[in-house]
């Protein structure tokens, strides 16, 4: 009888089969593209591309409010997984109970669409929803902001992008014998167009043209597939009439969304770009140049026209050569690992005569607009490479090296370990400093500045801090025996403004008293130890408004402003 019966249900599956191979064979006559094989291969091909491309331009279009931490980038892998996971799902299960592919082709359609909005109306959702949170949320505003945001924005499209894969293959297949073969092929298709999707925008399309043009080429290729699709197949008009619908809304886009400014309340920009890493914004007035790579969280440089002094971290950090003796030597070696636009070396140059100043900047755009606007001595040579790649490559040894490599909670977990402070203190001379720029102090006992200070107390014997005045930034000044006289060297500094600046300098310096928080090339927490500094910083700077928000609602936050 179990026999009879598994028989029964075998002829049955079989029945199945073969009326879904049927109904498959007969919409392939219908729809005759899809015979074109070639066709299905090139629909996984951009499809891959496309979530790889989104994917990128995601990273570049949050880091300007969000950082392009670690931790940004864990909530854009894992929301994009997310949608995929779900897509799958979806579009085996469409594909099995209709398998129609003009309601796939539709799906990319809205896809195509969709990601031509991002560059016109994103920055305004993740505003948005920064400025819904920052009064709503006390703790990880990093993480529930950042997880918000691509939630809402890149969710929904690579959702229905991910509807592809299944549906392709129930398509066609229309027998077992070389099914495996074209799953594999069509598995494929999607895996080199995702290797490409992944290459095409970090070295071509956003450096050259920009986050929001890179989603409008993306897009179009899209809706290009899908008039392809439609126009050859003879489908239902209703769904012909989309494509004029989705074509004017993508044209509406490219004339709204082109811009590449993040910042776009701000309409007095000297210069707004991007750069393989960087988000890169220059503004200035009648007396300084500011770089900012980062829309919400401060500025990474300042230069005076006028050649004073900034009155920023910078002029705290001219006491390293103070420190290593620059009035007893006849020439004083620095290194700038994280040049910037040369802010810190510029000074040097201005102000002492007997040094030589070298820099090492990994972003080679931040060099350009350094020379450009910043005046970048050509006399500085300039480095294009990581910092502490640079140290494992030369045998130099330098008077003072400063590192300024630490942008917002973007902090290089290679360049704040112990092992990367051992190869810096194999670089100094005997005599030589160190002085370390630490952009985020905070009330916190075990805050991120904290981790670095033990970290660099393990190596050097010798360590100082001093706080920024008016800054959350904190300088510290590290070397392996007892540096030159801070009170001798002032007394020999011919120019009183400096000289002004190092006393204050000499008697805000306090001796750091070392603790056990120790950071290694294998434990690194920065990210999430810069949160919690974020999240302090966050809560203090709006507490007020907080309050005015509590008693009188948007009304009252509005008269504020």
């Amino acid at each position: 009888m179990d026999s009879n019966k598994n028989r029964a249900a075998d002829g049955e599956a079989a029945e199945a089969n073969v009326s879904d191979g049927t109904a498959i064979r007969s919409l392939a006559e219908r729809r005759p593209i899809l015979r074109k094989r070639m066709f299905l291969y090139l629909t996984e091909f951009f499809a891959g591309m496309s979530v790889m491309a989104v994917e990128l331009g995601a990273s570049r279009l949050l880091a300007p409010y969000f950082s392009s931490s670690q931790i940004v980038w864990t909530i854009i892998i894992g929301t994009i997984m997310i949608a995929m996971a779900l897509g799958n799902i979806y579009g085996g299960h469409s594909a099995d109970k209709k398998p129609d592919p003009d309601r796939l082709y539709v799906r990319v359609l809205i896809a195509a669409v969709w990601i031509a909005l991002i560059p016109v109306v994103g920055k305004y959702i993740i505003l948005g929803i920064s400025a819904l949170l920052i009064f709503t949320v006390s703790s990880n505003f990093l993480v529930i902001a950042g997880f918000a945001a691509c939630m809402v924005i890149f969710v929904f499209p690579l959702f229905l992008l991910g509807t592809v894969t299944p549906s392709l293959v129930k398509f066609a297949t229309d027998n077992l014998e070389d099914n495996g073969r074209l799953v594999g092929n069509l598995n494929a298709s999607n895996t080199v167009g995702s290797i490409i999707g992944t290459f095409v925008p970090t070295f071509i399309s956003i450096p050259a043209v920009g986050t929001a043009i890179t989603f409008l080429i993306f897009a179009g290729i899209l809706l290009a597939l899908v008039a392809v699709y439609f126009i050859t197949s003879g489908v239902a008009m209703r769904n012909v009439k989309k494509l004029p619908i989705a074509g004017i809304i993508f044209l509406a886009c490219c004339i709204f969304g082109h811009s590449s400014s993040f910042a776009f309340w701000q309409k007095d920009l000297t210069y707004e770009g991007e750069s393989i890493y960087n988000y890169l914004q220059v503004y200035e007035d009648d007396k300084q140049v500011v770089l900012s790579t980062n829309v919400l969280f401060g500025v990474q440089s300042v230069y005076r026209k006028d050649g004073a002094l900034t009155g920023m971290y910078y002029d705290y950090a001219m006491a390293a050569p103070f420190l290593a003796g620059i009035h007893d030597r006849e020439v004083l070696s620095i290194l700038v690992l994280g040049n910037g636009s040369g802010t810190f070396a510029t000074q040097c140059n201005r102000y002492f005569d007997n040094v030589t100043v070298e820099g090492v900047e990994i972003d080679e755009k931040i060099t350009e607009l350094a020379e450009k606007y910043f005046a970048l001595s050509p006399d500085v040579k300039v480095t294009t490479y990581d910092g502490r790649a640079f140290l494992n490559a030369v045998d130099t040894k330098y008077d003072v090296i400063m590192v300024d490599a630490y942008q917002d909670i973007t902090i290089p977990f290679q360049m704040s370990s112990v092992e990367f402070f051992t190869l810096v203190k194999d670089h100094l001379t005997d005599g030589g400093v160190m002085v370390v720029n630490m952009n985020m102090k905070g009330s916190r006992e075990d805050g991120i500045n904290m981790y670095l200070a033990d970290t660099i107390a393990s190596v050097f014997p010798w360590v100082r801090t001093v706080d920024v005045i008016g800054s959350t930034n904190q300088e510290l000044f590290a070397c392996m025996k007892e540096p030159a006289d801070l009170t001798a060297q002032i007394a020999k500094e011919n120019n009183a403004t400096l000289a002004e600046m190092m006393n204050l300098v000499r008697d805000n310096l306090q001796p750091y008293q070392a603790g056990d928080r120790i950071m290694t090339d294998d434990r690194a927490p920065v990210e999430l130890l810069g949160m919690r500094v974020i999240d302090d910083l966050i809560r203090e700077e709006v507490e007020y408004y907080r309050e005015i928000y509590k008693k009188g609602g948007l009304k009252a936050l509005l008269e504020e402003f």
